[in-house]
């Protein structure tokens, strides 16, 4: 599988997934060792794992083979691994990296780059995460995708979805300028997590990896935030954002739930919902923060090279 490389001063640090595909080691557990090597289990077979599984303990002792799971040790933030080794142990996920796998030797093209897939654990910690933003999977074009739902690289014309969001914000904030990009970092940092559904596509194949594993991995996520912290607001825009948000404790949390920014619904009234600035009252009501969502600046943050700060 290659993966493009970005324009920028950060292109030449990033790598596909060849540094990342040793050896198959496994992961290793101090109690119960899985020793399935062998994964052939279907879509339907994941969702039957997940419902006999719907809640398991945080296990720090899960040990991740260092060459097998290199890309998850190496770029998944620290707030984040130790709630994810036991997920990332299973059987359904080991069977998502062989599919990946198979990918990458049939050369191909897959986004967003390797270092990138799992960006939005190292820009939002999992101990910083104020807002929730619920995506489907990445952006399917040659540059666009790094790891944040809705965001795309500098340089890269402004999606359709994201223009809608920079609308509806004009209408609950008067003074804010839409910038000229659509590069969300800067709300990222701040502890908005841009989370996707599936955190790889196929380039020019929409949904191509869809239900090989990622959502159950993505639903934990979802969990993580919901059970570990309070007064989190959750954004869902359409009817799969509300799906995967559907468990979210509404009596711990705000849920904001409107049609997709998307061209074909925004005007179904996702324009005027008013989500980010009940958002940010929100927050503030709580004692908490609130977002700047004017500050975005177009200067791309390698996750890697320079962890998320707290504002």
């Amino acid at each position: 599988m290659t993966t493009a490389e970005p324009t920028g001063s950060s292109a030449g640090k990033r790598k596909t997934l060849d540094a990342y595909f040793g050896g198959s080691g496994g992961a290793k557990r101090t109690k119960g060792a899985d020793k399935t090597t062998k994964t052939t289990k279907t879509t339907k077979t994941i969702k039957k794992e997940a419902a006999k599984e719907d809640d398991h303990p945080d296990q720090d002792e899960v040990d991740l083979d260092k060459d097998e799971y290199a890309l998850e040790l190496a770029t998944i933030d620290k707030s984040w691994l130790p709630h994810l080794r036991a997920e990332l142990a299973a059987p359904y996920f080991r069977q998502l990296k062989q599919f990946l796998r198979a990918e990458h030797e049939h050369k191909k093209a897959i986004f967003p780059p390797a270092r990138d897939v799992y960006s939005w654990t190292r820009f939002a910690p999992l101990d910083r995460v104020r807002v929730v933003i619920l995506g489907q999977d990445p952006y399917h074009g040659p540059g666009q995708a790094h790891g944040l739902a809705f965001s795309v690289r500098p340089g890269v014309r402004v999606p359709p979805s994201l223009a809608n969001m920079y609308r509806a914000l004009k209408n609950d904030y008067p003074d804010f300028v839409a910038p000229g990009h659509g590069y969300l970092g800067g709300w990222a940092q701040q502890g908005v997590l841009m989370l996707n559904a599936a955190l790889t596509v196929e380039a020019h194949n929409a949904n191509s990896h869809a239900g090989r594993g990622w959502e159950r991995l993505t639903d934990r996520v979802v969990e993580l935030v919901n059970r570990r912290a309070d007064n989190v607001v959750f954004m869902l825009w359409g009817s799969h954002a509300q799906k995967k948000g559907a468990k979210v404790d509404r009596k711990r949390h705000l849920v904001l739930a409107s049609v997709h920014p998307s061209p074909l619904s925004a005007h179904r009234g996702f324009l005027t919902a008013g989500h980010f600035r009940r958002a940010n009252e929100y927050l503030a009501e709580h004692g908490l923060d609130p977002i700047d969502w004017s500050l975005l600046p177009e200067a791309e943050v390698d996750p890697l090279a320079a962890p998320a700060k707290a504002k």
